[in-house]
């Protein structure tokens, strides 16, 4: 059998794997790469540095310097793939005929490129940026950031027009399955849900002493959720409440510093993280924007005891039924006290992992997309 290759152009560089998009881009990688695939991975850098790990998986990698600044925000293209375009990772892509995928609507500045027009071109989408941006200019109170978001919104609703150039599109939730499906009707599009870092629940039995709410706190919707837990649903209510995350706004720390029952872990490590994720008696997650499929969901139904969400957590994903679900504070704030009481049992975890793996197993998802690869590539 030949060997199988594989472009991938990501965003960022997705190690390490500590937030959504890295993380299904790491280990898609890594999957990959134990089914026998070669990875040719391009990454623009800007925040990061990089990595050995990624030369563990990768045929080769490719580092590219984004060009970020008003160059490449005062233009009509949105700011997020224009900033991402290099002469040299075209040359790199139009060295050979392997198929190419694009990591989000970011990485897609050559998807309609003229001298990739035989190629097969793969579009991952990670979410459908025009309403992410739409609803991060919502949470966000920084009137200048808002105005940001709203524009980009605009550019990217425009932009997206650029996908019928795709000769497959893989979507992470069934919403957005149907919104791509019925935007561009004349392309095939896959439900293949997010690649993420376990291959079995690890559940620990029994209970937990406190609630955990984790995620990003620099994005203003993670961090307008965090505050309305703080705010409406912990505030006296004698339940120890830890919130951890990446770079919390001063606000949120104003905030829990008021809060003698919460307690903010500022950019915790990655074990830190699992070791809150385990220990927590719930795991409370809570989003004002239903796109995309929340990876931090997945990571705490793998690793966690109860999860508590509200609809928009789990809007688009066959997840709901894993979850206890609330629609507002009140409701929040009752069943975290029935979930607080309620010991966590092996029935509870056989049937969780059963219903996970269903849909959730990286091998099986990596099955999926290794045959759509050689189905369109002709293989």
């Amino acid at each position: 059998m030949p060997e199988q290759h594989l472009h991938i152009i990501s965003f960022t560089i997705p190690y390490p794997p500590n937030y959504g998009g890295a993380i299904d881009v790491f280990y898609k990688i890594r999957a990959l790469h134990a089914a026998g695939l070669k990875v040719h991975l391009h990454c623009f850098s800007y925040d990061r540095h990089p990595s050995p790990e990624l030369e563990k998986y990768c045929h080769e990698v490719h580092y590219y310097p984004r060009k970020t600044g008003l160059g490449s925000a005062l233009t009509w293209k949105p700011y997020i793939v224009y900033s991402r375009r290099s002469d040299k990772l075209l040359e790199n892509l139009q060295q050979d005929k392997f198929p190419i995928l694009f990591e989000g609507l970011h990485s897609c500045y050559y998807l309609s490129h003229p001298s990739l027009v035989n190629r097969t071109r793969i579009y991952r989408e990670s979410n459908i940026e025009h309403l992410y941006y739409y609803h991060l200019s919502k949470a966000e109170p920084n009137l200048l950031r808002k105005l940001f978001y709203i524009l980009s919104s605009l550019k990217l609703r425009a932009y997206q027009g650029v996908l019928s150039h795709a000769s497959l599109m893989l979507t992470v939730s069934r919403e957005d399955n149907d919104y791509l499906s019925q935007k561009f009707p004349g392309n095939r599009v896959e439900y293949l849900p997010s690649f993420h870092k376990d291959d079995s629940v690890k559940t620990v039995p029994g209970m937990g002493e406190f609630a955990l709410y984790q995620g990003n706190l620099s994005v203003a919707e993670n961090d307008k959720a965090a505050s309305f837990l703080v705010k409406e649903v912990f505030k006296d209510s004698g339940i120890r409440f830890i919130i951890a995350g990446l770079n919390p706004s001063g606000s949120l720390e104003r905030l829990v510093r008021k809060s003698p029952d919460v307690t903010l872990v500022s950019n915790p490590t990655e074990e830190e993280m699992n070791g809150f994720i385990r220990s927590a008696q719930v795991n409370i997650m809570v989003t004002f924007q239903p796109t995309g499929l929340k990876l931090k969901l997945l990571n705490a139904l793998f690793n966690g005891r109860h999860c508590l969400v509200n609809p928009e957590m789990v809007f688009g994903t066959e997840l709901g039924g894993l979850c206890e679900t609330a629609m507002n504070a009140p409701e929040l704030r009752k069943k975290m006290k029935e979930l607080m009481v309620r010991p966590f049992s092996e029935e509870m975890i056989r049937l969780r992992s059963h219903q996970l793996l269903k849909w959730h197993s990286n091998k099986e998802n990596c099955i999926r997309l290794v045959n759509l690869l050689s189905l369109f590539s002709g293989d």
